[in-house]
């Protein structure tokens, strides 16, 4: 059996990487500037697929470049 894995957010690294602010993510994908803050620093416990597909488009990447299965310690 496998190592338990969990999820880590890389919203931020992506939107870094695209020179994109929060503000503009957020208005062009219709969520609040705070629900993309919360996002970027993981503390959420779930997305919508179409959230995520939205974020995806808006970013031109995969959801494997955002959300990265990592190993417990």
């Amino acid at each position: 059996m496998t190592a338990p894995h969990r999820i880590e957010v890389r919203l931020d690294v992506m939107m870094a990487r695209r020179k994109v602010r929060g503000r503009d993510l957020a208005a062009a994908i219709g969520i609040t500037e705070q629900n993309i803050s919360l996002l970027k620093s993981g503390k959420v416990k779930g997305i919508r697929f179409e959230t995520l597909a939205a974020i995806c488009t808006y970013l031109d990447c995969q959801p494997g470049d955002i959300l990265e299965a990592v190993p417990v310690d």
